[in-house]
C-alpha cells in the first residue's frame, strides 16, 4: 500500500518507493558501472536497479570461480609463480568464465545507456510517483539522507550503510556474503595474528581463494550506499519542491532568474 493515485496513465516514471527500495531513474556513468562488473560480475547492475539479472551474474561469478580456482591463481600470478598457477587453475570450466563475464561489462553498459536516455524522457514528462509505502513487512518513505553517515557504516560492516538507505535487497546480499566469505577464509583469526606480528601464522591460516572476493564485496558496499544516499537526497528535494510547486504556488507566479529586486 503506498499514498500514490494517479489517473493517468503516463509513460515514464523517475521514481517508485516500494516497501524493500526505492527504485529510481538518475543519470549515471556508463563507464563506471561496467569497471563494476569488471570487479565483480552482477555489481553494474545492482547498481542501475535489475536485481534479477545481476544475482544470475552474481552467483555464476562466484560458482565458476569457486570450479575454477581463479582467486587462487591470481594470487599464484602476482606473486610471479606463473607455474603453480597454471598448476592450480581447471581448465575445464575457465572457457565458460569468459563470455558470461565480458556480457556482464557490455550489458551494464549498454542498459546505463539506455535507463540515462529514458530518465530524460521522465524528467520531461514530469509524472507523480508515491513517496511513502508501507507494508506488513516494512515501510519506507523518501528523506533526506546523509552520504557521510552510509558511507561510515558501510566501512564498519558491508551492508549498514545499505540498510542506513533502506536498500534491503542489496544490504541483505552483501550482509550473506561478507559473512560466508570472512567465515570461509578464516580472516577474523588471520587479522587476530596479524595483530599480533604472527604473519607466518596469518598467511598460514587465512584461504586465498576465498579472501580475494572481500575487496570487491567491501567497496562496493562503499560505493553503492554513498552514491544512492546523494541521489535519494536529491529525488526529496525534486519530490517537496515539485509538491509545493503543484499545490501552493500560484498559477501566474513567474520567476525571472539573474533579475535584481
Amino acid at each position: 500500500m503506498n499514498n500514490f493515485r494517479n489517473k493517468y496513465r503516463n509513460r515514464y516514471y523517475q521514481a517508485n518507493v516500494t516497501p524493500f527500495g526505492t527504485i529510481q531513474l538518475h543519470q549515471r556513468n556508463p563507464v563506471i558501472i561496467a569497471l563494476w562488473s569488471v570487479a565483480f560480475p552482477g555489481f553494474g547492475h545492482f547498481l542501475v536497479h535489475k536485481f534479477v539479472t545481476g544475482f544470475a551474474l552474481f552467483f555464476w561469478e562466484f560458482y565458476i570461480n569457486q570450479l575454477t580456482q581463479l582467486n587462487t591463481a591470481i594470487i599464484y600470478s602476482f606473486n610471479g609463480n606463473i607455474t603453480q598457477a597454471k598448476a592450480v587453475l581447471n581448465e575445464k570450466y575457465i572457457y565458460l568464465y569468459i563470455p558470461v563475464y565480458l556480457f556482464a561489462i557490455w550489458d551494464s553498459y549498454r542498459t546505463t545507456v539506455d535507463e540515462n536516455k529514458i530518465h530524460l524522457l521522465a524528467r520531461r514528462e514530469n509524472a507523480r510517483y508515491p513517496n511513502f509505502s508501507v507494508s506488513p513487512f516494512e515501510m519506507n518513505y523518501l528523506d533526506k539522507k546523509k552520504p557521510w553517515i552510509a558511507l561510515i557504516w558501510s566501512m564498519t560492516i558491508p551492508s549498514l550503510g545499505q540498510l542506513y538507505i533502506h536498500r534491503i535487497i542489496a544490504a541483505v546480499l552483501t550482509l550473506l556474503m561478507t559473512m560466508f566469505i570472512v567465515i570461509n577464509s578464516n580472516m577474523i583469526e588471520g587479522l587476530h595474528y596479524f595483530l599480533l606480528g604472527n604473519f607466518p601464522k596469518s598467511r598460514e591460516v587465512m584461504g586465498a581463494q576465498w579472501l580475494l572476493y572481500f575487496p570487491s564485496i567491501y567497496f562496493f558496499g562503499m560505493y553503492d550506499s554513498y552514491s544512492n544516499a546523494v541521489e535519494l537526497t536529491k529525488l526529496f528535494d525534486w519530490e517537496q519542491a515539485d509538491f509545493l510547486k503543484r499545490n501552493h504556488q500560484q498559477e501566474n507566479f513567474v520567476l525571472h532568474k539573474g533579475e535584481k529586486i
